[in-house]
Order: C-alpha cells, then sequence, then structure tokens
C-alpha cells in the first residue's frame, strides 16, 4: 500500500476539481476527460474519485495477407500424426 505521501504526491499531477466544481459544468468536464486528462474529485481536500478515460479496447486489426509468401503448408499439413509423436504428446 502506498504511503500517505506518495498518494497525495501521485494526486497532485492529475487535475484536481471540487464535488461543488464538478456539479456547476459536467459537462465541460467530461469533455476534458475525453481529451485524456483524469480528474481527482476532492470533498473537503481530500481526494475521494477519480475520472479519467476509458482505455480503447478496439485494436487495429491486421491486414489480411501480411505474411502471404513467408511460409508454405506442407501438403500433409492436415494429415494424421505418426503414432510416435502421439505418445510424447500424450507422456507415454
Amino acid at each position: 500500500m502506498n504511503k500517505p505521501e506518495e498518494e497525495l504526491e501521485f494526486h497532485l499531477h492529475m487535475v484536481q476539481v471540487s464535488v461543488d466544481e464538478i456539479k456547476q459544468d459536467l459537462s465541460a468536464y467530461l469533455q476534458r476527460v475525453e481529451t485524456g486528462e483524469t480528474l481527482v474529485i476532492v470533498k473537503a481536500g481530500k481526494p475521494i474519485a477519480e475520472i479519467r478515460p476509458i482505455a480503447s479496447s478496439s485494436k487495429r486489426l491486421r491486414p489480411f495477407g501480411l505474411c502471404a509468401g513467408e511460409f508454405t503448408v506442407p501438403d500433409d499439413f492436415d494429415e494424421p500424426l505418426p503414432e510416435n509423436i502421439i505418445q510424447e504428446f500424450e507422456g507415454k
């Protein structure tokens, strides 16, 4: 767990907003969050909550055929494995 001084130092690097301030203009503060800012909501000078952007879960898809020509699939790819290899997989 963080020491109180470390926690305070961490919060000082973020934008601190009082409960009253955020109630007065919530949409403006949400726009700031959309641009990437993290807000720390304070009540009586103590941090009580944090509002931060949600990390985008959309990953760029790799283009189809990215490795075209890099390797070839052997003709016997889908043939059954030899018995000795099956036994090694099964630990026999």
